[in-house]
């Protein structure tokens, strides 16, 4: 059987081990090549492993190429969550300080009406001080005046004594 293949394969390289004798028997329908394609044998093996060992060597490429997609993937993704949490640390914090901001603010606005409502008080008793003060300041214009005066008693004393 082996014979029978080797012997419709045309030899490329001079001679083939397989066939029993150096020269095949002719076959008319070989020397029309439109009839009947010719094969190499030892050819087609070549390029089968030629086209085997680029499929091994492409489907390696693939294999890395994605590895190192998933790795940055992976990278990409362990700093979204970094940048997440940050994130959320940061907005934890930003919320805090909101939250002791309107505190304070509101502290102070509460000490502010109670300060103003303090002060109406104080006007009354500003009103009640300014009369006052002009009460003192009469009574003490009205002092001033009589410590002022000559006084008659004194001023016949005076005179007697130096008459």
């Amino acid at each position: 059987m082996e014979d029978e293949n080797n012997s419709s394969i045309p030899e490329t390289h001079g001679h083939d081990q397989h066939s029993p004798s150096p020269d095949p028997p002719h076959d008319p329908v070989e020397e029309n090549p439109e009839s009947k394609p010719s094969f190499d044998e030892s050819g087609i093996l070549r390029a089968m492993e030629v086209v085997e060992r680029d499929s091994l060597a492409i489907a390696e490429s693939y294999a890395s190429l994605f590895s190192s997609l998933r790795f940055a993937l992976s990278e990409a993704t362990s700093s979204s969550v970094d940048h997440m949490h940050c994130f959320s640390d940061a907005t934890g914090r930003l919320q805090e300080s909101a939250l002791d901001a309107a505190s304070r603010g509101n502290r102070f606005i509460n000490s502010c009406l109670r300060l103003n409502q303090e002060m109406r008080g104080i006007e009354t008793l500003a009103m009640h001080l300014k009369v006052l003060r002009q009460n003192v300041d009469a009574l003490d214009s009205a002092v001033n005046k009589l410590v002022r005066l000559p006084n008659p008693a004194l001023s016949q004393h005076n005179g007697a004594s130096k008459g």
